[in-house]
Parts: structure tokens; sequence; C-alpha cells
């Protein structure tokens, strides 16, 4: 392929792209198929390419590439696709990342688990945030690093190498033999990682789920201004701007929604800050705790995400477990902590507890008396000794306005870590980035927090940040707005149809704050076998969500979504949000959310007609 006419494309591509490309944060569902995710895009991409084809109707009509921003996105997949094409190497093979340290983590990982050595070789100096001692003492990672003049000077090595080149270019790449894995380092945008040998291609799904899980693709905005780097346009988007004032505004933004006097730490999304939460309190409990077990307590069947987060530290730490917490159903969150608190108290283990509130996707809240009381309590070890005490890592994105963690919070007493995904309200949809907060109990454990965050190169970019600054001074007002539209909305169902169970938090829980604007639909069903039973209810609620995308197809979206700035978002989490989440506690039903902005009485026009016809 002619470098020429693939960068002749990617200019026509450039100019007359969808303008959606660079704004939205979640995938459509209706044009996603997550077998195919890349490769679908990227066949029908290829085909236009051939054609010379890049009019906007015909890429708004490609299919969503990977399931969100955080996997990957239109952007990331033509820059992938472009490098690739250059360095003739296939389109997997070339993984765009957000942080600058990321991809180097991910081979780290891969090896470790394959018990393979790793040679980083770099020139000039390595930047600051690489901290080796932290990723072998923390994290396990074994590797050599190698300073050399130029790339030529690289010798063999009995296991796999990685260059390190820190470069203004983007989609340069000197792939000779000696080199397994080329990482193309972008001070302003993130990296690019090339994969380079057939040898090396089972690396590439591995790298890829880190980046899924542990940390997120490089932004829409930043592979746009790749892109013109890769043309030899002027790159429109490396201005600067004030980021400082932008975070500092953010941070006391973040002070004020949730009554806390810590500063914010801010990352590039609600996993980002998840993993360096984790990371963090891993760091913590081998210093403090030197010889103790650590267990991560987090429920089966909640946001897939963390789930297999969890799993994943769980898989290369020999002293750390996860720990089944269950929450929904016919389960009470706070017995269920009360039982595993116990069992971990006798083990002399760490308890850190990682939990949403309300629960997803059943929108329930546990009693937070009796929720203090239990992780207040002190424990004994099997031997008599005090038991360390937990630390509650609240998941508070459902409800991002409620103050958990304030001077006088219902937590105040125990040592609590809140987090919330900013790709819902405190962005309004726009960005990932997420951030997390402390109270006075829990603020010494920020500072490894963030030690973390910054070593994974994670944290928010700088339009992230500008966003995050325009979008948190209404943030309140849209999630009162919204709720009061989903109450509303709520009612109506339960009128026109009153057999639906539906999991919306009670008003009295909203009158002490807990006003989220999504809930789950649990349809009624009939049939003469659980399977049938099953089986009716998932083509009503395919048939209830078709129905409102088709016919409000300007506001309602096939969607993972909540906290948007107008419309509605259908889905059903078991197919999406809990993706990795075991089979038997997948929950089939549909989750609904709302925003402040969207004709209400039209939803409810179509929902009545949807119940007509059952």
């Amino acid at each position: 392929m002619e470098d020429s006419k693939v960068l002749n494309y990617i200019e026509d591509v450039l100019e007359n792209m969808p303008a959606d490309w660079l704004r939205l944060t979640t995938h459509r569902l209706d044009i996603y198929n997550e077998p195919l995710a890349k490769t679908q895009f990227l066949e029908q991409f290829e085909s236009l390419f051939k054609e010379r084809n890049a009019e906007t109707a015909t890429l708004s009509a490609l299919p969503t590439a990977y399931d969100y921003i955080r996997l990957g996105h239109p952007l990331s997949s033509v820059l992938e696709w472009a490098i690739a094409s250059i360095h003739n190497l296939k389109p997997e093979n070339v993984i765009s990342f957000s942080s600058r340290t990321m991809p180097v983590l991910a081979v780290l990982r891969k090896n470790l688990l394959s018990h393979k050595n790793t040679r980083i070789v770099y020139t000039g100096e390595l930047p600051a945030f690489f901290d080796a001692e932290v990723l072998a003492y923390v994290y396990g990672y074994k590797f050599d690093l190698e300073r050399v003049e130029k790339l030529e000077e690289v010798s063999e090595f009995n296991g796999s190498t990685i260059f390190f080149s820190q470069e203004d270019e983007v989609g340069h790449a000197n792939l000779t033999p000696s080199i397994d894995f080329y990482v193309s380092v972008h001070a302003q945008l993130g990296s690019i990682i090339l994969v380079n040998g057939e040898q090396n291609s089972g690396y590439i799904s591995e790298i890829q789920h880190v980046r899924r899980r542990e940390s997120i693709a490089m932004t829409p905005a930043n592979c746009f201004t790749a892109l013109q780097l890769l043309v030899k346009k002027p790159a429109s988007d490396l201005e600067k701007r004030d980021t400082a004032a932008n975070k500092a505004q953010v941070v006391d933004l973040i002070k004020g929604i949730t009554g806390t006097s810590t500063n914010a730490l801010i990352g590039s999304s609600g996993l980002s800050i998840q993993y360096a939460i984790m990371m963090g309190l891993v760091h913590d409990a081998l210093e403090k705790h030197p010889g103790k077990d650590i267990r991560f307590v987090v429920p089966p069947n909640c946001y897939g995400g963390t789930n297999d987060q969890a799993r994943r530290i769980a898989a290369i730490l020999d002293n750390v477990e996860v720990v089944d917490l269950l929450v929904d159903r016919d389960y009470n969150m706070v017995q269920s902590i009360d039982t595993v608190l116990e069992k971990i108290a006798s083990q002399d283990a760490v308890p850190y507890i990682i939990a949403e509130i309300p629960t997803n996707p059943r929108v329930e809240v546990p009693d937070l008396i009796k929720l203090r009381e239990v992780l207040s309590k002190e424990r004994k070890t099997a031997s008599g000794e005090t038991a360390v005490d937990p630390v509650f890592i609240l998941d508070q994105t459902f409800c991002p306005n409620y103050q958990f963690v304030s001077k006088d919070g219902i937590l105040s007493t125990i040592r609590t870590i809140s987090y919330v995904s900013g790709s819902k309200f405190p962005s309004g949809g726009k960005a990932t980035a997420g951030y997390c907060v402390a109270n006075t109990k829990a603020e010494a454990l920020l500072e490894k927090i963030d030690q973390h965050l910054r070593l994974c190169d994670n944290e928010a970019t700088d339009l992230q940040m500008e966003i995050l600054a325009e979008q948190l001074p209404s943030m309140n007002q849209r999630i009162a707005d919204a709720y009061r539209n989903t109450r509303e909305f709520v009612n109506f169902i339960k009128e026109t149809l009153p057999e639906a169970k539906i999991n919306f938090v009670s008003e009295e829980l909203a009158e002490e704050g807990f006003t989220p604007s999504v809930f789950s639909l649990d349809l009624p069903t009939k049939g003469n076998t659980d399977e049938e039973r099953e089986s009716y209810k998932r083509a009503l609620n395919d048939k209830l969500i078709n129905m409102m995308i088709g016919e409000i197809p300007h506001e309602s979206k096939y969607c993972v979504s909540y906290g948007q700035l107008k419309g509605s978002y259908w889905t059903i989490p078991a197919t999406s949000t809990q993706g990795t989440t075991k089979e038997a506690d997948k929950d089939y039903i549909a989750r609904v959310s709302l925003s402040p902005n969207m004709d209400l009485e039209l939803h409810k026009k179509v929902f009545k007609d949807f119940v007509e016809q059952i």
C-alpha cells in the first residue's frame, strides 16, 4: 500500500468525518457487534479507502469500533490503521494509549504471567514518572533497563525487547528484528505501541485488555491531532490550554460537591482512577502491613470493569485475592459485609471493599446507619489480635452529589475513598475523565493513589480537565432535573403496567439525597418453564427498546450511558456493562437512564403504545 495514497485518504477523512467521532464517549449498540468490534469497522473502512470514498454519509454508516472510548473508537482505529499501513503491519498490531507508560506495563504483565524476560531499551532519559523500583516492588514486574545512543546498538536478547522512544513525530518507527515492541511516545498526545513480528501476535489481545481495564485509548481529540501530524497538517489541538487553572477550578468544584477538604485526584477514566486506588492501596499495605495478605471484596454482579480489574490484579500478585460480596436480589449488603469481614479478620488479612451505592443494575441503597456500624466494628484475628480495619472504596457514580465522605457524612468515621466516573454527570457525557476523593480518615492514602495515577500516566488530559471545568458547575442542578423526569416516568410505568417490577430509589431515599436518574425494569413475563419465562422477558425487553429508539430516534439511544445532557438511554446490562461478569450473576433486565432535557410526554406515549401491544 503506497504511503501517499493512505495519507491523502486520511486527509479526506479528517475533512469529512462525522462530528460524533470527536464527541461521543459511549458506543451505539444498534450498530455494534462485539465479537467483530474493530475488525468490522476496519474492513468496511478499508473498502471505502479502496473506493476513495470519504463522504460523511458513508463514514457515518460505519459500525461502531470497539465498545467505549476507553477501549477504542473510530479515530483511534483510523490512526492505528494508517500507521499499520505505513509499516506493513496488520491494523491490530498497532494500539494507541492516552497513557505513555501503560503499553509498557501491558507487556510486563504478560511476561510476568508467562515467566519471560523483558528488556526496556531507550535513548536519552526515561520520563520522571517511570518508577522502575515501584514497578518491581508493588506490581512484581521484572525487567532490565538499557540505555543506548541509537537503535542500531540494540543487541540480541533472550526475551522481549521494548524500545521506548520519545519523539515529536507521529507514526515513525524503525522496526528492526531485534525490537519486539516499539513504543512511540508523544509528550502531549499519549503513546502508540507497534507489535513487531508474528511471534508476538499473542500479546495483542493482552495489550488491548490492559487498555480496556486499566487505562484508555488515545482520546478522540488527541487521535485527531495525531492524524493531522501524520499527514503533515497543522495540528489544530496543540494550542496550550490553561490546564493549571482548569485543574484548580475542578478540584475546588469537587470539594464543594463532595464536602471534602482534600484535593481530588482526576484520572483519564473511572477505571483509571480505580486502578490507581487499588494499586495505591496494595502499595500502602505492603509498607504498613508487611507479610499480610490483601483481600479485595467485590460484588460479583457489579460493573464488569470493576470485577475484571480486581481479578486481573489478583492474578499477578500472590498476596492478593478477590472475595465475592453478595449485595443484590435476596442478599443484604450490610449482612454480607459483616460475614466477609469476620472471615478476613480471622485470616489476619487486609480488607479493601469496593461497592456501588446505589447498586447496579438494581439501584438499591443499603441501610447506611447499619453499614457504618458494620464497617466500624472492631474485629479480632484468630490469635486474638486487633484486625486491620477496612477501607471502603465507594463507587458513587450513580449519585455523585451525595456527600458520603464530608466532615459530617455518614461514612466520615470509616476510612473511605469515593470515586466517580466522569463520563456520566460530571462531564455530561462529554469526556471519560473520573475522579476520587477521601474523607479525613483516609486522607493519608491519597498520596499513594496519586503516585500510582502518575506512574501509570493515567491522569486526565488537558481537554478532559477543560470539559470538567465547564460542566461541573451545573452538575447538581442537572441531577435534580433528571431525577424529576425519572420519577415522573417511573410513576407513569407503575400506573400503566403495574405488573412490571421497577428497581428505583424510594421517595424516602430521594428525600435523603439519593436522586439517581437511572432505573431498571423487570418486565412481566409468561411461560411454563423458567427458560420460557426468561426467553419471553428478554424478547419483551428488546421490543420495548426498539420501539423507544424507532419512534423517538432523535432522543432515545441504545446505549450504555448515564448523566448525559439530553435524551434517554436504554440497554441490557447483562449484554454490556456486565460483559465480563459470570453468566450466573448476570441480570437480563432493561436499564433506562433519563436526562434533564427530553420530551417526557412523548416517551410516555410510546410506552403506553408498547403496553397496548402486549
